[in-house]
């Protein structure tokens, strides 16, 4: 495979439905890293994951996993990604000895001696049916099997949602010794955005179907900040420097966007430091403006 800069470049995506549409959306995820994909549920995550999976036709727009047309090479690309979803897509008569079998018809790369070792980290049995695991057993599971044919990019839908902490650690940590090797990379979709903060390199940000931000976590924080004042200073504030504003009875909440350039413009007020979930909440009522 010829050397990529990004595992997934998507540019002026757009699917159109009765009462939403994916308009028009562009971002890559950069070879090595892992993007946290964020917004709210019915945004346009899942759609956007099933056109990169080519399980939905895009109505226009280009869509390149790991180099490669996603539609134009299907099979090539589906050998080496995997994804992961929030709903365990194997039958759940079958067992983990079974799948082992099943999925090296499935796959060349199968390497039987990693999947088992997963099971065996993963504390999974190999000869209860899946229809008798825990959810978060089906996610451990959907895992190992998706880390065992060197797969070079990991496409991750809701899949640490509903889990416990513990769980959803021990998961973070795998896709932290994923991503050891530069080669590979994750898109992980999700609306926990306290995982994210530990892991993601990148965030982007989908609302209504539009890409509202898009760039390094931590430079997204960083550049964003939360104005506590009172409500004649709140009066104060340009209207065009703000996201949106919580109004309470003491005062105002105010997203800024441009952290340094508030801190000069209103130097008598304070900027508290923000974080992706309190950017994502403010951001999806940037309509409103006020809200309480």
């Amino acid at each position: 495979m010829k050397d990529i800069e990004n595992a997934i470049e998507i540019k002026d995506l757009t699917k159109k439905y009765d009462g939403f549409t994916l308009d028009n959306i562009s971002f890559n995820v950069p070879k090595g890293s892992i993007m946290g994909f964020i917004g709210q549920n019915g945004a346009g995550k899942t759609t956007t994951i099933k056109l990169m999976l080519n399980l939905i036709r895009k109505d226009s727009g280009s869509i390149r996993l790991l180099g490669l047309d996603n539609a134009e090479n299907e099979f090539e690309v589906k050998s080496r990604i995997s994804a992961v979803f929030d709903e365990l897509p194997f039958h759940e008569q079958i067992n983990a000895n079974q799948l082992s079998v099943i999925l090296s018809d499935v796959f060349d790369g199968w390497d039987k001696k990693t999947y088992f070792s997963y099971l065996d980290r993963f504390s999974l049995p190999r000869k209860k049916r899946f229809g008798e695991f825990s959810k978060g057993m089906k996610m451990k599971l959907q895992i190992a099997a998706a880390l065992s044919h060197g797969a070079r990019l990991l496409i991750m839908d809701e899949a640490t949602t509903g889990l416990d902490p513990v769980v959803r650690n021990e998961i973070l940590d795998i896709f932290l010794e994923y991503l050891q090797d530069e080669e590979n990379s994750i898109l992980l979709s999700s609306h926990i955005t306290s995982d994210l903060e530990k892991i993601a390199d990148k965030v982007t940000f989908i609302d209504k179907g539009r890409i509202l931000l898009s760039g390094g976590k931590d430079e997204t924080v960083e550049s964003h900040g939360l104005i506590k004042c009172g409500k004649n200073e709140y009066k104060d504030i340009d209207k065009s420097d703000i996201i949106s504003a919580r109004l309470t009875d003491f005062g105002a909440e105010v997203m800024v966007s441009d952290r340094k350039k508030a801190a000069k413009k209103y130097s008598g007020l304070t900027i508290d430091d923000t974080t992706l979930e309190e950017i994502m909440l403010f951001y999806v009522r940037r309509e409103k403006g006020e809200w309480k």
